[in-house]
């Protein structure tokens, strides 16, 4: 696999109730490239998002759910999230601030 640019790493943010409760402490969810490491994570947030300062990142591996259409059986596609924290002092992201 060639090497993640920064802009390829998040996919798109996560709109559940779940995650919108998150945002009064200021983390934030995404879903990323299954391949992107937390540096990378961190990386590409802090360069997407202008002001924003990164203090942690977990990630969770999502595996494909079983699905069948008569006898024929197979599973969708794995993805990856990431819950990014940001410190007291960074600006909030703007795509979320409408919600």
């Amino acid at each position: 696999m060639a090497a993640l640019e920064y802009y390829d790493v998040i996919l798109k943010p996560v709109i559940t109730e779940k995650s919108m409760n998150g945002l009064a402490t200021k983390e934030y969810t995404f879903y990323v490239h299954p391949e992107a490491n937390k540096a990378q994570i961190k990386e590409a947030v802090e360069k997407m998002f202008e002001g924003t300062k990164v203090k942690k990142v977990n990630t969770m591996n999502i595996p494909g759910k079983k699905k069948r259409r008569g006898m024929t059986v197979g599973r969708t596609a794995k993805r990856k999230k990431a819950m990014v924290r940001l410190t007291e002092d960074s600006k909030e992201i703007e795509v979320f601030s409408g919600l």
